[in-house]
């Protein structure tokens, strides 16, 4: 972890948010401290997460402080823990030109994104782009982004294709906010690569061997090299029927599209 976290050459400025996901117990799919902690720790970053909008052990914020302390995410922050603020959609179709994060969001100057990257009930995947759109969003702003920008209550049903567009213009605006991209990088971990997601208490048990850590300071590029590595790795059948399914490529393509990234990369392999 710290040879691919050395490899971005990226300094973070100020106050250092580390973006996870908690993971929804009993599920212990998450990252666990053994492999992040010891980086989180030298770099004096705070771990950050937001409310789910969906219920179980994460949707109110004591609950949820509850389950990183239990998960060992200390000092964590959960930015919705009292209201949402906005930020601006410089460019997409699908949000309106708005996206609802946790207030506490301003409170940092920087942040790394430490996903564990996995399938997805509703996205397909789940790597850096979601971690930034979805993982950041209130839970009004889940729904909002779930919706395909039509409403901000009610549940986090909604039409595939727009949802896919709304995580790539919701996680346009987070870079956007932090500077362009200047003071935000990327690490995947594609340990445990489940077809579910770490917020599924149950996820299904992986068909995929673990393939490794990946690093950049573009997310779309990031998530794009890890499912060309799914894609050739055995066992990768239900995997891809999962991302097909919900046809997962459109949130790399709307994301290129908009500015967030590019999906085309050079693989560099350390060691």
């Amino acid at each position: 972890m710290q040879a691919v976290y050395d490899a971005l050459e990226w300094s973070p400025s100020g106050s250092l948010a580390v973006k996870v996901t908690t993971g929804e117990p009993p599920n212990s799919n998450y990252l666990r401290q053994e492999l992040i902690g010891g980086l989180v720790t030298s770099l004096n970053g705070t771990y950050v997460e937001s409310n789910t909008a969906y219920g179980g052990s994460r949707a109110e914020a004591a609950m949820h402080y509850q389950v990183a302390e239990d998960h060992g995410f200390t000092p964590m922050v959960i930015m919705d823990e009292e209201e949402s603020m906005e930020l601006a959609v410089n460019n997409g179709d699908v949000l309106k030109g708005v996206n609802y994060v946790g207030a506490r969001f301003g409170e940092f100057d920087s942040m790394l994104v430490l996903s564990h990257f996995k399938g997805h009930q509703m996205a397909g995947f789940g790597g850096a782009v979601k971690n930034i759109s979805i993982g950041i969003g209130s839970s009004m702003g889940k729904v909002w982004i779930h919706s395909g920008g039509t409403r901000t209550e009610g549940g986090i049903n909604g039409d595939t294709d727009p949802f896919q567009m709304a995580m790539a213009e919701a996680g346009l605006s987070v870079s956007d906010a932090l500077g362009g991209g200047e003071n935000i990088v990327y690490i995947n971990v594609m340990n445990r690569l489940s077809v579910d997601c770490d917020c599924n208490g149950h996820p299904s048990e992986p068909d995929i061997h673990d393939i490794g850590i990946l690093a950049s300071r573009d997310p779309v590029a990031l998530d794009k090299a890890c499912l060309d590595l799914i894609w050739e790795a055995d066992g990768n059948e239900a995997f891809v029927r999962r991302v097909e399914g919900r046809n997962g490529f459109l949130s790399l393509e709307h994301g290129e599209d908009i500015g967030l990234g590019t999906q085309a990369y050079e693989l560099v392999r350390l060691g």
